[in-house]
């Protein structure tokens, strides 16, 4: 368990980080979630002690996360870091080697990770000469070429076209499933409800909540009916019905069991009028503007 513990960082009379406290799990894909300044990138920086704490430390493990420890991590910060006059290939290769990988092995991971991430120019091209979305690409490989155990990534998604959005995303799924911890913050909210099992969500260096994406999105109660497009009126069928909402064609209403709400989609079936009924479930757009307005009107 990688977590966090009671962090506390301040910058003049400004809190990064304010008693920040959570756990991320290995094997699965975890989202970190805030506003710009809500101090994400400091609470990750925390991880490799790039930041000095005023109090609470990350542990792992139960473990203090030492020099030696963090060199099992792998670290993408948001702003790229490679050289640009090198080949993606040889630069690779010269990170593995840095981690004590033999030249054999690190230029096997090396072409494994170009071709898995589909870099352009197979590791031939020079950095400096490949596009932006292509040297997101090779930033992340760079992050995975020591294979760590723990991924922290700030915005890793950063100026990818869609279809590079989905290769990092199978590449992060399966490195979760491989039981690999792997973290990352991104503003991209919808990539992140797709693949995130977990999610936490930071503001003004507060904790607002942490939890399954699942659990979130659910909205306790409430259900949605589709119904077919040539219907008759059903407004008869709403009596005693908690209706939330409701258009011509879809209807969400509150039940206080499963029990109850089959029972009132049981009526629009006898009539021959639903396309489709299941729970209702948020955006995690939705969850994230609703919990940060929350906390700063009080509540």
């Amino acid at each position: 368990m990688l977590s966090f513990n009671d962090l506390t960082k301040i910058y003049g009379e400004r809190p990064a980080l304010d008693h920040l406290s959570f756990d991320v799990p290995p094997g699965v894909v975890f989202g970190f979630l805030g506003p710009n300044g809500a101090g994400k990138t400091t609470a990750m920086r925390a991880i490799f002690n790039l930041v000095k704490l005023d109090s609470g430390d990350v542990t792992y493990n139960g473990a203090t996360i030492t020099k030696k420890l963090a060199k099992r991590f792998g670290y993408m910060p948001e702003e790229r870091g490679l050289y640009s006059k090198m080949t993606v290939l040889d630069h690779l290769i010269y990170l593995a080697r840095l981690h004590g990988v033999s030249a054999s092995d690190a230029k096997s991971r090396a072409i494994s990770l170009i071709e898995e991430l589909e870099i352009k120019g197979g590791g031939g091209a020079k950095v400096e000469s490949l596009s932006l979305g292509n040297q997101q690409r090779a930033q992340i490989a760079a992050t995975l070429i020591s294979e760590p155990e723990l991924i922290v990534m700030d915005e890793p998604f950063s100026g990818l076209d869609p279809l590079s959005v989905e290769i990092v995303r199978r590449l992060l799924e399966d490195r979760a499933r491989r039981g690999n911890y792997v973290l990352f913050s991104s503003h991209q909210l919808e990539v992140v409800e797709d693949m995130c099992e977990q999610v936490a969500i930071i503001d003004n260096g507060r904790l607002i909540v942490s939890d399954k994406t699942e659990t979130l999105l659910s909205t306790q109660n409430q259900y949605v009916v589709n119904l077919v497009q040539n219907h008759v009126e059903y407004e008869d069928l709403l009596i005693d019905v908690e209706v939330v909402a409701k258009t011509k064609h879809r209807i969400l209403f509150r039940s206080n069991s499963v029990e109850e709400a089959n029972a009132i989609v049981g009526k629009f079936m006898s009539r021959g009028l639903v396309e489709s009924f299941q729970p209702h479930r948020l955006r995690l757009t939705d969850v994230f503007r609703e919990r940060i307005e929350e906390i700063r009107n009080g509540g």
